[in-house]
């Protein structure tokens, strides 16, 4: 990486120095060793897939795969657990896919595949995301973490509107009739739909007393 050049819109430093400062950005927003070895190795293929365009300067076309794919066979000359390896080969193969859900118009199906292939690592793959941007122009580092924060604001709520859709009612439109001794019409909906709400709304106040009560504990903790 040391004194190879690259000019794109996110990096104007050798791959070596922007890479040290990822690491550094990742230690900032996080103490995860592992993280931080995830920001030393995101970008390990770029030497390898390195290109001259003369429109676009130099390129590195498919790094983050490559970078995978390399990172299987050094985990394994560095007897990295298996854990470690997982985790490093995942954040290299997936860390563009923010980037590129950030600069476009994007469907819930897309951001639904990236959580999904992001599994329990997306908040550290949103971070490594994040110190990978090393640019010091002010305007830059704003509009790139603008960026992410659609992304990740996205991603809410598209879980929110999968946790919707999965929703059951708990109770079925001819126990309605059953109970209040009703045949089919406009009431039987009405009070199924009531039903439904309040209930939302009770695992919504669960929610909220649960999370009350766990920052009292951090509180207590602190004290």
């Amino acid at each position: 990486m040391y004194g190879m050049d690259q000019s794109n819109e996110y990096h104007h430093k050798d791959i070596f120095y922007h890479t040290l400062e990822v690491v550094d950005n990742a230690a900032q927003l996080s103490d995860k060793l592992d993280l931080r070895l995830a920001a030393l190795v995101h970008d390990i293929a770029k030497p390898k897939t390195r290109r001259l365009s003369k429109s676009k300067g130099y390129t590195f076309y498919g790094h983050d795969d490559v970078g995978a794919r390399m990172l299987k066979g050094i985990s394994s000359n560095m007897k990295f657990s298996n854990s470690t390896r997982d985790y490093i080969t995942k954040l290299t193969a997936l860390h563009l896919r923010p980037i590129s859900l950030a600069k476009k118009d994007v469907t819930d199906s897309a951001i639904r595949r990236l959580i999904v292939d992001a599994g329990e690592e997306i908040d550290d793959l949103m971070k490594l995301c994040r110190a990978d941007i090393t640019t010091k122009n002010p305007k830059n580092i704003t509009k790139y973490l603008g960026n992410f924060d659609r992304v990740e604001k996205r991603m809410s709520e598209v879980i929110e509107i999968d946790k919707l859709k999965a929703f059951q009612s708990p109770v079925r439109g001819d126990e309605i009739m059953k109970m209040f001794n009703l045949g089919p019409g406009k009431e039987v909906g009405k009070i199924k739909t009531m039903v439904e709400e309040q209930s939302l709304m009770v695992k919504l106040r669960t929610i909220i007393l649960h999370a009350m009560s766990f920052l009292d504990q951090i509180k207590q903790q602190k004290k």
